[in-house]
Parts: structure tokens; C-alpha cells; sequence
């Protein structure tokens, strides 16, 4: 995966509903979904984990193949920070992690 080649953890789940489910335990600063997943689509899933609590300072990367107008438009909508069309560069990605590393506080 792309983010462990950046020196990142990544936990991976192949649906929406898996992904909801898993992020209670495990939460992560930064999700990425693909829009056209399996199942519910990613707009759906990121308006769903946008109104976890827990998830309130997440950063959240739509990863598509569709870069038109009107699916950044609705990815706006549904909560996304960042929307990525496939195929994503590497330094594009790691661009968008390092927005989100340097957000981060520190602690002394």
C-alpha cells in the first residue's frame, strides 16, 4: 500500500459497512475511501462517519476514478477534505498526509 511505502500505518477494509464498524477501536487520522466501493457508496459512508464524535478531527480523502466537477462538488457535500482521482501519485498522496501530520498538535 501506498501509505506504508510513506512510513504510515494503514488498516484496510474492502466495504463501507466493515470500515463503520471497525473505526470505533481503531481510530485513524486520515481515511480514504474509494466513491464507488462495493455496497453503500463512500459518500454515503463518509456522511455516516462524520457524525461519529470520535472521528471529529479525522481527515477524510475521497479516491475515485471520477474527477468531473460534480463529483468534487458532491464530495464536498458529503464531508470529504481532499478529493484524489485515481491514479493517485505518490507525492500527491503524501502531500495530503503531511497537511494532516502538520495539524497534528505536539505534546512536550
Amino acid at each position: 500500500w501506498l501509505i506504508e511505502m510513506l512510513g504510515h500505518e494503514a488498516q484496510v477494509y474492502n466495504d463501507g459497512a466493515t470500515a463503520l464498524e471497525a473505526v470505533a477501536a481503531y481510530v485513524p487520522d486520515v481515511v480514504l475511501l474509494d466513491i464507488g466501493m462495493p455496497g453503500r457508496n463512500g459518500y454515503d459512508i463518509c456522511q455516516d462517519m462524520r457524525t461519529l464524535p470520535v472521528l471529529a478531527h479525522t481527515m477524510f480523502v475521497a479516491q475515485t476514478g471520477w474527477g468531473q466537477a460534480q463529483h468534487r462538488q458532491r464530495s464536498r457535500e458529503a464531508g470529504f477534505d481532499h478529493h484524489l482521482v485515481k491514479p493517485v501519485e505518490l507525492k500527491t498522496l503524501e502531500a495530503v498526509l503531511l497537511e494532516k501530520i502538520s495539524q497534528k498538535p505536539t505534546t512536550h
